[in-house]
């Protein structure tokens, strides 16, 4: 399935996409988010057969160029993000390859729509573009085993871990939470795609251009921790819940790891591309 989510009258929906015909299948009497459908429908959990059986009630469709997108899953417990995960960018950015992942985290605050503005704050010079594959959980758990993490994968959609790279690293003790995690510096979408159509989600290109221009190009093969490795290790610290997401890092050719440097100005394009997942655009103006 391709899972989106919408805005239309005011209310909130979840729908499944045809890509082939841009109709959007949903149940007019049921809106609501994804989580708030898990809890409306009484699901425990948001496994794809069990969601497969409450889309399978929609009674209306409608065309996608007739809605606003909402990013595809919000109201989520938990955006966890891993730091330093491709081993070229871990070169570009002089850092050395990890022994463990590097876990950090944005508030869910931050997470935006597909086309909506990406808003530069006043108090940053130094804001930064990652292109992501993003996982979504759809069955919760901790201590998960290894052999079992993909068991908890509903599907996966496109990110932009949006950076201000002089609070990540430039102010004391470096912080990492606070230069990740301004409002809309999470763009999210345009669907979740379930893990049923992704045969192999260790080799998937994934690509940023900024106006036009390419300026990330790698593989998801090229991950050094992998998405089952990286549920379970996670899930020893915190309870995964469904609806969480892990952004799961990003490829070399970011901003900060140009000569001279790179960063965003209002009017700029960004558009975030993963084979299978779609295209996810976002616009950066001045926050003011």
């Amino acid at each position: 399935m391709k899972l989106v989510s919408f805005r239309l009258d005011s209310s909130e929906y979840v729908g499944e996409l045809s890509v082939e015909q841009d109709r959007i299948s949903f149940d007019s009497r049921a809106p609501g988010s994804l989580i708030a459908l898990r809890d409306l429908c009484g699901l425990s959990d948001l496994s794809c057969g069990k969601l497969e059986e409450v889309l399978g009630k929609a009674d209306s469709k409608i065309d996608v160029a007739d809605v606003s997108l909402l990013a595809p899953v919000f109201e989520m417990e938990k955006v966890i993000c891993v730091g330093t995960n491709y081993a070229d960018h871990a070169k570009e950015m002089g850092s050395e390859v990890p022994e463990l992942p590097i876990i950090f985290n944005k508030f869910p605050s931050a997470i935006t729509a597909p086309d909506s503005k990406i808003r530069l704050p006043d108090i940053s010079t130094k804001v930064d573009f990652e292109a992501e594959l993003v996982v979504v959980i759809g069955v919760g758990g901790k201590h998960i085993a290894r052999e079992n993490a993909m068991d908890h994968v509903l599907g996966y959609c496109c990110g932009n871990d949006v950076s201000a790279r002089d609070w990540q690293k430039g102010k004391p003790g470096g912080q990492w939470l606070l230069g990740k995690t301004f409002d809309t510096f999470a763009p999210l979408g345009p669907m979740i795609v379930t893990k049923d159509e992704i045969s192999d989600p260790y080799d998937l290109g994934i690509r940023l251009r900024l106006n036009g221009e390419l300026m990330q190009d790698s593989n998801t093969s090229q991950l050094i921790f992998k998405i089952d490795y990286l549920i379970s290790h996670v899930s020893q610290f915190v309870m995964l819940k469904p609806g969480d997401l892990i952004f799961t890092g990003t490829p070399p050719g970011v901003g900060a790891g140009r000569k001279p440097p790179l960063f965003l100005k209002p009017g700029d394009q960004l558009e975030v591309e993963i084979d299978g997942l779609g295209v996810l655009g976002n616009a950066v103006v001045a926050d003011s």
